[in-house]
């Protein structure tokens, strides 16, 4: 079997590296990858929103099946294209993405069946955003409607710092024309958690929890990031909540999804808020998590292509998905400056490190190949992940890790996990 994955960044390094092991894959391409990946895949210098070239290079190599990674290509429709032209995919159409594409959407479909998430307006003008925090109660949220590399989120304290935040997003465009509508929300409390899952359009089966790590800066301090670390499981995903998330929100939000007439074949990913009032929705995304793939795919025991099929082929209620009775903690390494400005070209040092070293990987999210040297091109640049019989000692091993691996500028998070601790 041929593959071709299409993205370039940390999440498509880690499917890389999972699709690989699979018995059933003779070859890899990525589309446009990067200088880990390259490791699994041949890399094509083709952009991901170049369909027609992403298609009529599906076409000449004969591809039996493509996955999508990124957000980007999903919201925008390379599953239609691709499956115009006759090309087996994983991913949901352009319809379906639409669950991340539109937090608008989203939240008016979770109101529409009763999916708990927390209370909101939309606008689409700014003034009536800015009349309606006069009355609203602080802290308060505010998301762009659109795709925003995961930073068009702000947590505003006070009005003043909600009356720029809305100047920020709908005004300014900080976040481009995701910015054209806004969402503002109630700032709900509790523990974050992520949960992936696999969908067939009708059948949903999720995957073990993880716990991601957004601010930039210790503490949980500084700007949103694309992320800046995970471990996974949970240790706050207890039976309870997920009993009460299978009820109440994923398979709800499957069946809300093919009654609306957008049913969904791909990943879902539930961001949840655990409050003192039961789990709520904070997000979907319409695709594997970046870095929470880099945490849960090493301990996936299936094989990834087996079940992508399923989900493609609508059989995915005869998939039971497996995990290692272990844990991952993966550390990102970025440029110093990001996510706001950073340099970029810098040898990366220590990668040998960790390679034939069981239970260790490391996942590769901007790097590129430069006069023979592998070289930082990007703000956040590696993931180090490390598994271990519990997440105390995945999280030493992932440190311990994330040591051996060296750039100029490097900068990490030094608290990983560290919530853990206090489980």
């Amino acid at each position: 079997m041929k593959v071709l994955i299409v993205g370039g960044g940390g999440r498509e390094h880690a499917i890389a590296w999972k699709i690989s092991t699979s018995p059933k894959v003779e070859k890899i391409y990525c589309a446009p990858g990067n200088a880990g990946i390259e490791e699994y895949a041949e890399c094509v210098d083709i952009g991901v929103m170049e369909f027609d070239r992403i298609a009529a290079f599906a076409k000449e190599k004969q591809i039996d099946l493509a996955v999508i990674g990124m957000d980007d290509p999903l919201v925008g429709g390379i599953v239609d294209v691709l499956e115009a032209e006759g090309i087996r995919v994983f991913g949901p159409k352009k319809n379906a993405a639409v669950l991340e594409g539109s937090k608008a959407f989203s939240k008016d479909l979770m109101k529409k069946y009763g999916i708990p998430t927390a209370a909101y307006e939309n606008f689409d003008d700014p003034k009536k955003a800015l009349a309606y925090l006069e009355t609203a109660e602080f802290p308060i949220v505010l998301k762009a409607d659109g795709l925003a590399l995961g930073k068009g989120v702000l947590i505003c304290n006070t009005l003043e710092e909600a009356r720029e935040g809305v100047r920020s997003i709908m005004m300014d465009k900080k976040f481009g024309a995701a910015g054209n509508q806004m969402v503002i929300e109630e700032f709900m409390t509790g523990r974050e958690v992520s949960v992936l899952s696999f969908v067939d359009g009708r059948t949903i089966r999720t995957m073990t929890s993880a716990q991601d790590h957004k601010r930039a800066l210790d503490g949980d301090q500084g700007l949103n990031t694309g992320g800046m670390g995970t471990f996974s499981p949970s240790p706050f995903y207890t039976d309870e909540v997920d009993a009460f998330c299978q009820q109440y929100i994923y398979q709800k939000t499957v069946d809300a999804m093919a009654a609306e007439g957008r049913p969904f074949k791909g990943i879902i990913f539930f961001g949840l808020m655990l409050t003192e009032k039961g789990p709520r929705v904070l997000e979907y995304n319409a695709r594997f998590g970046d870095p929470e793939a880099q945490v849960v795919l090493p301990r996936m025991k299936n094989d990834m292509v087996e079940v992508l099929e399923a989900c493609i082929d609508g059989t995915l209620d005869q998939i039971e998905l497996e995990f290692e009775n272990n844990a991952a903690v993966c550390v990102v390494l970025a440029s110093k400056g990001y996510p706001v400005s950073y340099e970029k070209g810098f040898e990366i040092r220590g990668l040998d490190a960790c390679r034939d070293r069981e239970g260790y990987y490391v996942f590769h999210a901007a790097s590129k190949r430069k006069d023979g040297r592998i070289v930082t091109n990007g703000g956040r640049v590696l993931g180090v992940t490390a598994t271990g019989p519990d997440l105390k000692s995945a999280r030493a091993n992932a440190y311990e890790a994330a040591s051996w691996v060296d750039f100029d500028n490097k900068y990490m998070r030094g608290d990983i996990g560290k919530a853990i601790d206090e489980a």
